[in-house]
């Protein structure tokens, strides 16, 4: 059977909150941050879910041995945050994942041609092969930032099967670019919208994640 790529929109009501948090455009820089750390929490929680590798063990409670599981250290995890707006949903996902590896990918996306490109790679030259990877990237519009990620991990050694992508806002072009490409992958967001507009920009959407998060261009 060919693989077929699963998007889940967690019906929480602590993500739908914090997304009208975040797509309100009289949200404070300050609360919008707040807004994208909570959005990172649960939704890097939702996606631990039955990937996390685990491990069984006993442990000595005060009264007897008891059989347990963990999480298993011998298996790396690692957090990619796609620079900039990345970094905002980075805080509450190790919240989740304290024991990840973080690796930084900065992407910027020409605004004429809305073609990616790579300023900035920290990923190691090989992984090892069952490392569970989780990718924060606040909005999949276009795909370009996304496929860049997603190719180098590869190259790497990451099994596509064993990466989950945490976004808050997503939209078609960019799911359709991964279900082509990456059909394995699972992708953990808050919302699908429906279009982009002439500049790439996801509507409704939330604006620019990375300004709004930072402080920077006209509307934050």
């Amino acid at each position: 059977m060919t693989p077929q790529l699963r998007i889940y929109v967690p019906p929480h009501p602590l993500i739908q909150h914090w997304l009208t948090v975040a797509r309100d455009r009289q949200t404070p820089m300050p609360l919008f941050r707040v807004a994208m750390t909570e959005l990172g929490r649960w939704l890097a929680y939702e996606a631990a879910r039955e990937w996390l590798p685990t491990a069984e063990t006993v442990v000595e409670t005060p009264l007897a041995p008891c059989a347990a599981m963990v999480v298993n250290p011998q298996v790396p995890i690692v957090v990619v945050p796609i620079l900039r707006a990345g970094l905002a949903l980075l805080d509450g996902a190790q919240g989740v994942l304290p024991t990840a590896k973080t690796y930084h990918l900065g992407i910027v996306r020409d605004e004429a041609t809305l073609e990616p490109s790579c300023y900035l790679n920290k990923l190691p030259p090989q992984f090892d092969p069952q490392t569970r990877v989780l990718i924060s990237e606040p909005m999949l519009a276009t795909g370009g930032s996304i496929m860049v990620a997603m190719q180098e991990l590869v190259q790497r050694g990451i099994d596509p099967a064993l990466v989950r992508i945490i976004s808050v806002v997503t939209a078609p072009p960019a799911l359709q670019k991964l279900g082509a490409h990456f059909p394995a992958v699972q992708v953990y967001a808050a919302t699908i919208d429906e279009k982009l507009n002439e500049q790439g920009f996801i509507v409704p959407g939330l604006g620019d994640a990375g300004d709004r998060a930072f402080g920077t261009g006209e509307e934050a």
